[in-house]
């Protein structure tokens, strides 16, 4: 995993710096193998047209060690999103929200809805998930973070959504939202390949594409 902890430097001015947080116990002991790095990964190389890296964490389900990941990753990487996949069940264990919601100073309730909406299609246990969003701000800037499942299909119904056999949405992804709300706070601008997920923005939000 990358680590650091001096400012990632940008190679464009809009690329993005997005964290990527496995929470797991057993994966940060090395006796499980981590998946959920490896799908967020895959999913933004797929779904990002424009530029971004990527600085990763594997970390166990400690609520001091969860906050203080975070931090770094906004306030010295300077991340414009951060992602945490895994720890937000009922388990005694499980304490990624809470750890989450110690370092936003604004809570985004829409985003923890929306997922559970998209996995209440599949399984009835969609209620225990307890995924949250918050906003990080600083004197000279913000990020969102945002808890995910923590497993790979999970992850990637949550971000996407749903569609049905003739490709129209039938329950939209959390993903589609993001790139406005990271316009919102200051950050890049971000681009997605409309065949996975849309970034929906309203009309004068969107830059004219440049000529060919």
């Amino acid at each position: 995993m990358t680590q650091t902890t001096q400012p990632v430097v940008r190679h464009h001015p809009d690329e993005l710096v997005v964290g990527f947080v496995s929470i797991s116990d057993r994966a940060s002991a090395g006796t499980y193998q981590d998946e959920g790095i490896p799908a967020l990964r895959e999913w933004f190389g797929r779904t990002l047209t424009s530029p971004w890296q990527a600085v990763e964490r594997l970390i166990p389900d400690e609520p001091a060690q969860i906050s203080r990941t975070l931090i770094e990753l906004v306030d010295v990487a300077g991340c414009d999103l951060v992602l945490t996949t895994g720890g937000t069940g009922p388990a005694r264990r499980d304490v990624t929200p809470e750890a989450t919601l110690a370092v936003g100073t604004k809570e985004m309730p829409g985003f923890g809805e929306q997922m559970r909406q998209v996995s209440l299609h599949f399984v009835p246990t969609a209620i225990l998930s307890r995924q949250v969003a918050v906003i990080r701000e600083t004197a000279s800037r913000a990020a969102l973070i945002i808890n995910l499942p923590g497993q790979p299909r999970a992850i990637r119904e949550t971000l996407e959504g749903l569609r049905d056999a003739d490709g129209k949405p039938v329950v939209q992804g959390i993903f589609a939202a993001v790139p406005y709300c990271i316009d919102l706070i200051g950050g890049p601008y971000m681009e997605t390949d409309e065949a996975i997920v849309k970034a929906w923005r309203p009309k004068n939000a969107v830059r004219a594409k440049p000529a060919a």
